[in-house]
């Protein structure tokens, strides 16, 4: 604590951040890991596990087959003071055009006299139909992402890689630009929201195939719910674990990353020390040791400043999420004390096709505390095939 309490006076006497994690010079693969250039000079480490001896895609089901699909119809209602009223149409539901304008429900208490017809401000119809299949291991166009969130690195997937990876599947996770073995930009803007989300539809775009399902964790889920609005005929599910309401982003105001970087490098370790009592139900020397195995928390002050402080994202609100017409699995360690409950619980009201299993015994990083539990239920997930 002393040597950083030392390198943070000397940061701010010289004027210096103390981003540690430098920009690397080999795209080389080596080990499993692909060093993919996104942009010139921004390079993300990729772990990329591709099983021998794959057999080719099945073929598309034939013209007509209803195994596995699901229709869609549901109708989105926001009003001027932010109230959404939604919908879920059935297939005999009578043309838009004949569909009465909705009512928003006046407050309780409002006497009958009083009440009056609200205009909503936007109203979004979706309507469409999924082919929603059993992704097995056996399949070759079947593709698993994941995708970690702040302060963390593909490692803590490390558990979930090498299960899904004996199982036959193809699995793709990167490190966000400054984490982990990926390079580090000097400056701030190459941290927002839109910047790593660019980054994540680049990795995506170069190894996604027919069949591709998200697995994100905290902020990494923002980037699963972006990937499966903007390609939805790609995205075949989307896994969110503690990922937390579905609210559009915004960066606190009154937040101790707004600190200056070298002041956040002295506080390091009691930051760490704090994201450990927060981050785990329990604080032995087994969760110490899988943060160091996981290589979590371990990014400069830089980058971690300029993370928190990028995250703003007003696009996606309810409203963004209640659009999406994929299956959704919501997974909660019920000891996190940075995602609450509650706010899973919500985004489970707001999503049209959504499951939420809680994990009594996990916390914010229930993957590292309780990965057998997590492998199955992902597992389960996977294989899940509507009648």
């Amino acid at each position: 604590m002393l040597t950083s309490i030392t390198d943070g006076f000397l940061c701010c006497l010289l004027g210096k951040t103390p981003n540690a994690v430098g920009p690397l010079d080999s795209v080389e693969s080596a080990d499993g890991f692909t060093f993919l250039e996104v942009k010139p000079g921004r390079v993300l480490r990729v772990r990329h596990s591709v099983p021998r001896g794959r057999p080719e895609p099945p073929p598309e089901p034939p013209e007509g087959s209803e195994r596995g699909a699901v229709r869609c119809r549901r109708r989105i209602t926001l009003y001027r003071n932010g109230q959404l009223l939604i919908e879920n149409l059935g297939d005999t539901a009578a043309p838009e055009s004949q569909q009465p304008e909705p009512e928003a429900p006046e407050p309780a208490g409002t006497p009958a006299g009083k009440r009056r017809k609200r205009k909503p401000k936007k109203v979004v119809t979706v309507d469409c139909q999924k082919r929603i299949t059993s992704c097995k291991g056996s399949h070759g166009d079947v593709v698993l992402f994941f995708i970690h969130g702040v302060g963390g690195s593909l490692d803590i997937w490390k558990e979930q890689l090498d299960f899904f990876s004996r199982l036959g599947y193809e699995v793709v996770a990167p490190d966000l630009a400054g984490h982990g073995c990926s390079s580090a930009p000097p400056v701030a803007a190459a941290y927002t929201f839109y910047a790593l989300a660019e980054d994540m539809r680049a990795v995506f775009q170069r190894y996604a195939k027919r069949r591709n399902i998200l697995i994100g964790h905290s902020y990494g889920v923002s980037f699963c719910t972006f990937l499966a609005h903007e390609y939805p005929q790609l995205v075949h599910k989307v896994i969110m674990i503690n990922g937390g309401g579905p609210t559009a982003l915004e960066p606190s105001l009154c937040s101790i990353f707004n600190l200056p970087p070298c002041v956040l490098h002295c506080l390091s370790p009691c930051l760490a020390w704090s994201f450990l009592k927060a981050g785990f139900a329990r604080q032995g020397a087994k969760e110490k040791q899988l943060l160091k195995e996981g290589n979590a928390f371990n990014v400069s002050s830089f980058v971690l400043r300029a993370t928190m402080s990028g995250q703003y994202w007003p696009e996606g609100d309810e409203l963004y999420h209640a659009e999406l017409a994929v299956p959704v699995l919501l997974v909660h360690g019920m000891h996190d004390k940075f995602v609450p409950v509650e706010e899973d619980q919500r985004m489970a009201e707001i999503l049209l096709i959504a499951f939420l299993k809680v994990i009594d015994e996990g916390s914010h990083m229930v993957m590292l505390e309780c990965p057998d539990t997590v492998n199955t239920l992902l597992h389960e997930f996977v294989l899940w095939e509507p009648d």
